[in-house]
This record gives structure tokens, C-alpha cells and sequence, in this order.
């Protein structure tokens, strides 16, 4: 069976994210998983009511809450479900603060938290005056020291290049049987090996078919096993953006707002190759490690928006369709190997009206997901969804 998570949104007002817990709580969700930002993906010189009628009630798109204490204030909310973040970085936190919050967090919620680390976005990074240099390498020693401080009974001693611990003591225990879970964010050779090394979970977001997902999450497994781990103790996930509607025509229109074009910049340059057309940011764009949007102009922006082909938001990673339709090509992730999704809903970018079916949408694709898919009638597949591969930069950030 696939688990059933919501990403909520961590911009105020306060009372959007309680809310959305209580929905999920009331959609029998298995888990909320925040994110963790500075700013957002939408640049603020396209902020405007043409872009999303979000823009007439957000003056900014770069409001965002602290996750960590975010995460606190919600734990006491969340019941049953799993609280998370999807995810973090140790370039703006150090590695023992990201254990010691997700080790403060297991006493505060009645399950698990999960703690999803990724390699860092350079959105995130470069404007702030964060390194940038070896992301990856300076995630490994990261994910090292993390695991120390969850396990680790003695003061920590470790010499690396990018952290050093000289007898550091981190008495802090996890409540019993709430160990906090990590889950890995990456795509590319390297941070696959971390997540089969490290990792409790994987959790990409830019793996476009199923072909594509059970190829990596055998190269998760296989580096798991020379780790000497059980590869099966590796939760694989998954986070998609999804656009859900009551008809596919609804849906087909949706993806047409121009909001959703502009989500779609942030599609790697492959999957624009794959539709016939180069991507308007470079001929080798990748979102995560080559975008910052005060780097563009009004009128850049505007027009590698006009320049989105129709295909790559049918067929890139991006969930889209009637409910029962998404059902359909989860379960393809399903038998390639998938037991967690995490929906991040988009629609609500186009309408008030499209937000709340958004929401309402994910519950009704978890209940399906519980269902036997014999059970389960008239759920066809959107389109013909291809196996493609996209090649993600060997740097494997994400989010």
C-alpha cells in the first residue's frame, strides 16, 4: 500500500498551516511535511494578480516561517501523522542542530518525525552569503553526524573537511520507539549511494516515471546492501506537485494558467528536451543548483513563461488528472517500488475554487490508494505517460 502525505505551505497567516493539519488529520493522511525556505520559487517581479489571485492576499512570495520552530508549534496538532521536512540542508543549519531539533521533536509528536535532508537549493544559499562549494561532500559528513548524535552515547569526536566535533556532547535521546526517520533527497549517482548508505528513506522529487524510479531506487538498495544494511528497512518515497481537478478537461485547463507555466521553468533542461524544445534559462538549466530568481529580469521571466511547451507539463514531474486518474499513475510507482507519497497540491495557484478540491483531491486519491486497485474502476491514465529518464545533475540536490 502507498502512504499518503500533505506538504503544507509555511507562509503566514499561522492559521493556513493549523488548518491544513486539521484537514489531514480529518483525511486520514499518514503525514504533513513541511519545507524549508528562505524565499520561494516565484520571482517577486512577476508577483501580480496576472501571475496568481494568491498575489491580491500575499503582498510577497517570499514569506516563509522557520520550519523548526514551525514544527514545534504544530506537533501538538499533528496526532497520528508523521511531522516533517521535505527538506533541509546543512549549509544554514550545522548537522547537531538539525539532529538536536529533530530529537526535541520526537517528544513533542506521537510518532517519528521525519527529517528530510537534501544538498541544498542555491536559492537558498548563494544570495545569503552561504558557501556553495561541494554541497554534496559537505552532505555526507553531514548525514555522518547526524546518525552520531542519534545513536551516539559518548561526546562526538569527527575531523572532516567541512565540520569538525572535538568531544562534542549531545546527550539528547529520542523518545522511545520515536528515533526521528532521515530520509535522503537526491537523484544523481553519488546521492543515491548516501540515501542506500545513510538514509531511512529516499525521497526524490524530480524522477519523472516509474522506469526512472525503480532504476534508482535499485541503485538505493545495492548501496544499502554493500553497506551491510537491509535494504528493505529504506522507505521509498516520493514528493510530486499535483494538479487535480473533477475532469481531465478541467485539469488540461488548469495546467494552460500561467501560474503552472511558471512552475514549469522549474523542470530540469532534460525534460525539456524530451518535448522537443531547449529551455529558455540554458540548454543545461538545473532548478536546483542554477536558480535564483532575483537573477532574472521582468521580461526574461516573462518570456521563457511564454515559451512552455504544452508537453512538459503533461508529461514531466508533475501529477495531473481526475483523482481516480493520479491513482493510476501512482500505482505505476507502486509497482516500481514506491510506499510513500508526499502531494504538494498547485491548483490552488489558479482559484480559490481549484485550492480547496485541491485539498479536498489528495484525500480522496488516499482513500483510493487503500483500496485493492481491482477495486478501483475508470481509472485511466490521464495520457500516455512514457518511460523517460531524467538525468538529474550528480549533485542530486533537491528542494
Amino acid at each position: 500500500m502507498i502512504e499518503v502525505g500533505l506538504q503544507i505551505g509555511t507562509q503566514p497567516p499561522l492559521a493556513a498551516a493549523r488548518l491544513s493539519v486539521g484537514a489531514a488529520r480529518a483525511m486520514r493522511l499518514n503525514s504533513v511535511m513541511l519545507v524549508d525556505h528562505f524565499q520561494g520559487i516565484f520571482p517577486a517581479c512577476i508577483w501580480n494578480p496576472e501571475l496568481t489571485w494568491l498575489a491580491a492576499h500575499r503582498s510577497s512570495p517570499n514569506e516563509f516561517f522557520d520550519y523548526q520552530t514551525l514544527s514545534g508549534h504544530l506537533a501538538s496538532r499533528v496526532g497520528r501523522l508523521q511531522l516533517g521536512v521535505g527538506v533541509t540542508e546543512a549549509i544554514r543549519r550545522h548537522p547537531v542542530l538539525i539532529a538536536q531539533s529533530a530529537l526535541t521533536l520526537s517528544h513533542l509528536s506521537r510518532r517519528a518525525p521525519i527529517l528530510g535532508v537534501g544538498a541544498g537549493e542555491l536559492m537558498n544559499v548563494a544570495p545569503y552569503g552561504l558557501p556553495w562549494n561541494h554541497p554534496v561532500g559537505r552532505l555526507e559528513e553531514a548525514l555522518q553526524i547526524i546518525r552520531l548524535c542519534f545513536s551516539s552515547r559518548e561526546p562526538i569526536t569527527f575531523v572532516g573537511r567541512h565540520f569538525h566535533l572535538d568531544r562534542a556532547v549531545v546527550d539528547l535521546q529520542p523518545a522511545q520507539g520515536r528515533t526521528p526517520q532521515l530520509w535522503i533527497a537526491g537523484h544523481g549517482d553519488r546521492m543515491l549511494e548516501l540515501t542506500g548508505r545513510y538514509g531511512d528513506g529516499w525521497y526524490p522529487t524530480l524522477v519523472v516515471s516509474a522506469d526512472e524510479y525503480a532504476t534508482k531506487l535499485a541503485a538505493v538498495r545495492r548501496a544499502a546492501a554493500a553497506a551491510g544494511r537491509e535494504p528493505a528497512s529504506i522507505t521509498p518515497a516520493l514528493h510530486r506537485f499535483v494538479v487535480a481537478a473533477r475532469t481531465e478537461q478541467e485539469a488540461r485547463h488548469i495546467l494552460t494558467a500561467k501560474a503552472l507555466r511558471a512552475l514549469a521553468l522549474m523542470a530540469p533542461a532534460a525534460v525539456w528536451q524530451q518535448a522537443g524544445a531547449e529551455h529558455p534559462l540554458g540548454a543545461d538549466f538545473a532548478p536546483l543548483v542554477d536558480f535564483v530568481p532575483g537573477n532574472y529580469t521582468r521580461m526574461q521571466l516573462e518570456e521563457a513563461i511564454a515559451a512552455v511547451p504544452t508537453e512538459v507539463l503533461l508529461d514531466g514531474p508533475l501529477l495531473w488528472g481526475t483523482p481516480r486518474q493520479i491513482v493510476s499513475r501512482l500505482r505505476a510507482f507502486g509497482d516500481a517500488g514506491l510506499r510513500h507519497v508526499v502531494l504538494a497540491p498547485v491548483s490552488g495557484l489558479v482559484s480559490r475554487r481549484a485550492m480547496f478540491y485541491g485539498l479536498h483531491a489528495v484525500g480522496q486519491i488516499a482513500r483510493l490508494l487503500r483500496r485493492p486497485s481491482g477495486q478501483i474502476s475508470g481509472a485511466g491514465v490521464a495520457r500516455p505517460h512514457p518511460a523517460r529518464s531524467v538525468m538529474a545533475s550528480n549533485s542530486g540536490c533537491t528542494r
